[in-house]
């Protein structure tokens, strides 16, 4: 009995852990007074200061980011992107016009709350 327990314990732990998207290593994203939840994340698109593109930690550019979102728009893919909060919004746009070409329509920006 004690093992199917620890067994479910292991497993519910494993289930939220993978639940919580990665955070990369962006360490200041920029403020919003007018944070909301977001929807559970499928994907996150990190935009670092030097612009570089990261999704599930593999470095890319805007090409390889719309092959790779192009399967996933088939269902209902919520895309989060978080940048760094010094990120040219020139970035930033060219990341979420990759995603819409794509068919994603679910765009997320992660942001902290402002205090």
């Amino acid at each position: 009995m004690i093992d199917i327990m620890l067994f479910l314990l292991v497993f519910f732990v494993m289930i939220a852990l993978k639940m919580i998207p990665s955070s990369g290593l962006i360490g200041h994203l920029p403020t919003s007074a007018t944070t909301e939840s977001l929807p559970p994340t499928k994907v996150l698109i990190e935009i670092h200061q030097n612009g570089t593109l990261m999704v599930d930690e593999q470095v890319m550019n805007i090409e390889s980011l719309k092959a790779k979102l192009r399967p996933l728009a088939q269902g209902k893919t919520v895309v989060t992107i978080a940048g760094a909060a010094t990120v040219n919004m020139q970035q930033l746009a060219e990341v979420m016009d990759a995603c819409r070409q794509s068919g994603i329509s679910q765009i997320g920006l992660a942001t902290r709350n402002a205090k």
